[in-house]
């Protein structure tokens, strides 16, 4: 057996919804699982207000400064010397994000990778599979971003198809419903589907080609809808590595998110209130994508691209 010298590690994940936070102390062992020790998100919503314009607006900038000082505090509380931080559409695409990336770094220290959307593809599709069986047949993973949206279709050990789209959930809302009210009107709910509809022909093509038998779905929307089937709303802490969604429950979920208001989601159990609206045009989304495919079987992943990146780690 190889000994490893002891050693800590912190993944960070700067996404355009939510920044998450996993610590690791990595195997002494080669071979072993790394121990968790701590896995935290914060709703940070970096998009709002700008993304759509190709900036991070002042108060989202803001909240993100003050989410990584305090990821910064965790960090040090658990000793960890060695971190690695990477971050996706929202700096990517938006002439301020390397201010920030640099901010972020005269400030905690924390040097961010901007890494490009083919790239986040590769890391969620090696954190699903640490935490779904994919099998031998192909399965379609989704990650419904703020700002992008990553499909890959693989198996336990191919990715045959990927391919990272800048139609994230900030900016659905932003082009389809405007209204602070958040009611959806049926026209922009149709809007929104003629838009997928145009701007997918990739996936459509790739779904055709290499017909998904499953979709596996990794990001807080998946969760959301996964705790709308329980009827609660569960800490990271619960969330097992992998759910089964039962289609009939998404059908059910989808028709009570776009009958109401804000107000009136909110009030279903299991709703993340900063994904109240937003969840609404991801579900419209997911009801695309089934539209476009003979799948029957939803499942989510608590493990996306923090989890990726360290099953990298492992393996190098």
């Amino acid at each position: 057996m190889t000994q490893i010298p002891h050693r800590r590690l912190a993944l960070i994940d700067l996404g355009t919804n939510t920044f998450h936070l996993l610590i690791v102390e990595m195997p002494a062992v080669a071979g072993d699982k790394p121990l968790t020790l701590l896995r935290t998100k914060a709703g940070v919503r970096l998009g709002e207000g700008g993304i759509s314009q190709g900036i991070i607006a002042p108060e989202a900038y803001a909240r993100a400064l003050h989410t990584l000082a305090g990821f910064k505090e965790e960090i040090e509380l658990h000793e960890v010397k060695e971190i690695r931080a990477t971050a996706t559409s929202a700096m990517r695409v938006t002439r301020n994000g390397p201010d920030l990336v640099r901010d972020i770094f005269e400030q905690t220290g924390i040097q961010v990778d901007v890494i490009p959307g083919e790239r986040e593809a590769e890391l969620i599709c090696a954190g699903v599979r640490q935490a779904v069986d994919l099998g031998a047949d192909p399965s379609l993973i989704m990650d419904i971003g703020g700002g992008s949206v990553e499909f890959i279709v693989a198996n336990h050990s191919t990715i045959f198809w990927k391919q990272s789209f800048e139609i994230g959930a900030q900016r659905l809302l932003d082009l389809f419903f405007p209204d602070p009210s958040g009611i959806f009107p049926a026209a922009a709910v149709e809007a929104e589907q003629e838009y997928l509809s145009s701007v997918l022909t990739p996936l459509v093509e790739a779904v055709h080609r290499y017909k998904p038998v499953s979709l596996v779905g990794a990001s807080g929307s998946f969760d959301s809808l996964a705790d709308m089937q329980l009827g609660r709303l569960r800490t990271e802490s619960e969330l097992p590595p992998c759910t089964e969604l039962e289609v009939g429950s998404f059908q059910a979920s989808h028709r009570h998110l776009l009958s109401g208001n804000h107000e009136q989601r909110l009030a279903l159990p299991g709703i993340l209130p900063m994904r109240a609206d937003m969840l609404v045009v991801a579900s419209v989304l997911i009801d695309f994508v089934l539209g476009i495919s003979e799948i029957t079987r939803i499942r989510t992943s608590a493990y996306a691209l923090k989890e990726g990146l360290l099953a990298e780690m492992l393996a190098a």
